[in-house]
């Protein structure tokens, strides 16, 4: 039998870049102030819950996000947004003018001078897939979060100071919760 393997997935609080609706990538811009409540308000959805481990990108925006939210986490580079490249620091609007729905769409995607979807999701599932069974804190960006919710079927794009509960092994989605609204799925 499969153990089962839990991510709690959470977007990064908001920042200079996505407050200013520009793209971050490897960017890596400060939370606002904002971002940090966003942070601080996670906490009290996640505390008194067991983690195997707390993991955070190590992008200064994702780390402080965990450490306000939950503790000290450990980072791996593995779990960065997607790298992309030229398109870094430009506003939403240039990309989508640039282009349209292929960025949207984000499958099939390949960021000039950055990575491709491909590579950016091999990235991603690869460390998923070194996690042992249990449940794991996942601070992260809103591309990862996309590309692992893609995978089953939901292709979510939560908010800045969202978090996202997967059942990895089964798979299904357990909970979501953005600031200002809670549902429950699965």
């Amino acid at each position: 039998m499969k153990h089962a393997l839990e991510l709690w997935l959470v977007r990064h609080g908001e920042t200079t870049f996505s407050a200013e609706k520009r793209v971050a990538g490897w960017s890596d811009p400060p939370l606002t102030d904002n971002g940090r409540r966003q942070a601080e308000a996670l906490r009290a959805v996640i505390d008194g819950r067991d983690f195997v481990d707390v993991w955070s990108s190590d992008l200064d925006r994702a780390v402080e996000t965990a450490r306000l939210a939950w503790g000290e986490p450990r980072t791996d580079a593995r779990l960065r947004e997607c790298h992309f490249g030229d398109l870094e620091g430009c506003s939403y609007g240039e990309v989508d003018t640039a282009y349209g729905e292929v960025f949207h769409r984000f499958r099939g995607f390949s960021a000039p001078g950055g990575e491709s979807h491909r590579q950016f999701r091999e990235r991603i599932v690869g460390f998923v897939d070194d996690l042992e069974p249990g449940r794991h804190l996942l601070v992260v960006h809103g591309g990862v979060i996309r590309v692992l919710s893609q995978d089953l079927g939901v292709d979510r794009f939560l908010q800045t100071g969202g978090l996202l509960t997967l059942e990895w092994s089964t798979p299904r989605v357990l909970f979501v919760h953005e600031p200002g609204n809670t549902d429950r799925d699965g």
